[in-house]
């Protein structure tokens, strides 16, 4: 790894389209994160946040500058390579919990855990629902769960593979107040048991506040850095 940086970007520009109808979406953006740290990605709606994570989650080719993710350098690599380098190194936690309806909660916590070639991946999944508190929801589908324990779910996906680098965008956006609360206790706790890095996606102050960094979005660029 560079460093101790897990994050590890410089000049990184992402537009759409070209000629007259060309957008600038993100203007230069250089950001270093070290390891183990947890950062607030703050700003409104249109400001670039859900870009920056997209690119650097490997989601979404840069259109220029570089990226280096726990190590490995995302720009020099094509769609099949970022795959692969996403696998151990980055778990995502979105707003939508994107779970497979015809699975029960520990399958889809241990499915992408077997297509990674992990042996132990029911047991591993079985262990990550039961840390965050599902333990005796492991055989119920999406359908049976409320919406914080499908998030709960979520979690326990992302986080079973241990990744270096965790990305929340939104993780409360489709919960009411006490259940969001009680996510992102989980989220924050299970962040530290595991010294991952995190990186919330937020336009709650509130919500910032309790990360060790803000990172303050405006316009595709990173207008303010609590650091």
């Amino acid at each position: 790894m560079t460093g101790s940086y897990v994050i590890d970007a410089s000049n990184v520009t992402l537009s759409l389209g070209s000629g007259a109808g060309r957008v600038e979406i993100l203007r230069g953006i250089g950001l270093q994160v070290p390891s183990g740290q947890s950062v607030a990605l703050l700003g409104p709606s249109g400001s670039g946040k859900s870009s920056l994570m997209a690119v650097l989650s490997g989601l979404e080719r840069a259109t220029g500058g570089t990226i280096r993710i726990a190590g490995e350098d995302f720009t020099r690599l094509g769609e099949d390579g970022l795959a692969k380098a996403r696998q151990g190194r980055i778990g995502i936690v979105l707003q939508a919990f994107h779970l497979l309806p015809t699975m029960t909660a520990l399958e889809n916590v241990a499915v992408p855990l077997e297509l990674a070639g992990r042996a132990d991946a029911f047991e591993t999944a079985r262990a990550e629902l039961e840390s965050v508190g599902l333990g005796h929801r492991v055989t119920h589908y999406p359908a049976q769960l409320s919406g914080g324990e499908q998030q709960r779910v979520a979690i326990a996906r992302a986080m079973a593979p241990r990744p270096q680098l965790l990305f929340a965008d939104e993780p409360t956006g489709n919960l009411d107040a006490a259940t969001g609360h009680a996510i992102l206790d989980l989220l924050f706790d299970r962040q530290r048991e595991t010294a991952a890095t995190l990186l919330v996606i937020t336009h709650d102050p509130t919500l910032a506040e309790r990360c060790e960094r803000v990172l303050e979005m405006q316009d595709g660029r990173i207008a303010r850095d609590s650091q």
